[in-house]
């Protein structure tokens, strides 16, 4: 994989190009380059209920930080139609999603679904005890990212935007520029610049927002507590709580694209496989079997 350009790399932003991987608390989700969709993992409320979707071109997967010690997590899936589809837990209505159109991508947060539509504005269900879901204003965006309880909007500009809860700083992106992808962790934010660095603002208490020195990077990822990103040469850097072994990334090569849940980290091979680490007691690791997973858009 060559280094991107910064011309390239917003382009690529503004052609919205869909994650085909998505990692929640305690499952993952692939999307298969013929529009169906497999998941593994836990599955106590339905959040792995997608053996019928068809037609599909993105997946989200709701996170929940490891401290609730529950399943309860919720899927997303963006139709070819621009429709949406959901599929797991349903408390605070984060699943009623039946009646969106003309999205363009999707994102998911804990008891949350942000949806992007065509025209640049952006909708959203589910909790918003925090105003997480007060998106209703925003305009010109290219792409959303939901933390547990903040959501972020990456403008067309490159500039950036956020609601919801600010305790740790979390929200404080108002000054950043240049920006080609943004991504939400449990009380961080990351944004991957144009020049191939990395900015992140937020909770800082495993390392998670560490990211100064990297260089050359074409993709990011937010755990709950740990950051990821995709070099331009195929490999893979992390950042962050590693518990569980989330972050022994070093040794992945020829990957593509990447995903992070609560306590395990995804990576899609340029052969259509994917490889995992971390947190596998629901086996939402048990990745190794996949192959036909969608590869992103070039």
């Amino acid at each position: 994989m060559d280094f991107i350009s910064p011309n390239e790399a917003m382009l690529k932003v503004k052609r919205w190009t869909k994650n085909t991987l998505a990692a929640g608390r305690r499952h993952t989700i692939g999307l298969k380059s013929d529009g169906t969709v497999t998941a593994v993992g836990d599955n106590k409320n339905g959040q792995c209920d997608v053996s019928g979707w068809r037609d599909m071109v993105a997946v989200a997967a709701g996170n929940v930080h490891m401290a609730t010690n529950t399943g309860n997590a919720h899927t997303i899936g963006l139709k070819s139609d621009s429709t949406v589809a959901a599929a797991g837990w349903n408390k605070y209505d984060q699943c009623n999603v039946n009646d969106w159109r003309d999205i363009i991508a999707v994102a998911a947060g804990w008891r949350r679904t942000i949806g992007l539509q065509l025209d640049g504005t952006v909708v959203a269900v589910g909790r918003n005890g925090d105003g997480e879901c007060n998106v209703s204003g925003w305009h010109d965006i290219v792409a959303v990212a939901a933390g547990d309880w903040h959501t972020i909007g990456l403008k067309m500009d490159g500039k950036v935007t956020a609601v919801g809860n600010n305790r740790y700083r979390q929200c404080n992106v108002s000054g950043w520029c240049d920006m080609v992808a943004v991504e939400a962790g449990y009380l961080h934010t990351i944004g991957l610049k144009s020049d191939g660095t990395v900015a992140a603002v937020g909770w800082n208490k495993y390392g998670q927002c560490d990211v100064s020195s990297w260089r050359y990077i074409v993709a990011i990822a937010a755990g709950s507590n740990h950051t990821i990103a995709l070099k331009s040469d195929g490999t893979v850097a992390a950042v962050g709580w590693n518990k569980y072994g989330q972050c022994n990334v070093s040794e992945w090569h020829d990957i593509v694209a990447v995903a992070a849940g609560c306590a395990h980290t995804v990576g899609l091979k340029s052969d259509g496989t994917v490889v995992a680490v971390g947190d596998n007691e629901h086996g939402q690791c048990d990745v190794s079997g996949w192959s036909g997973i969608q590869l992103p858009e070039n």
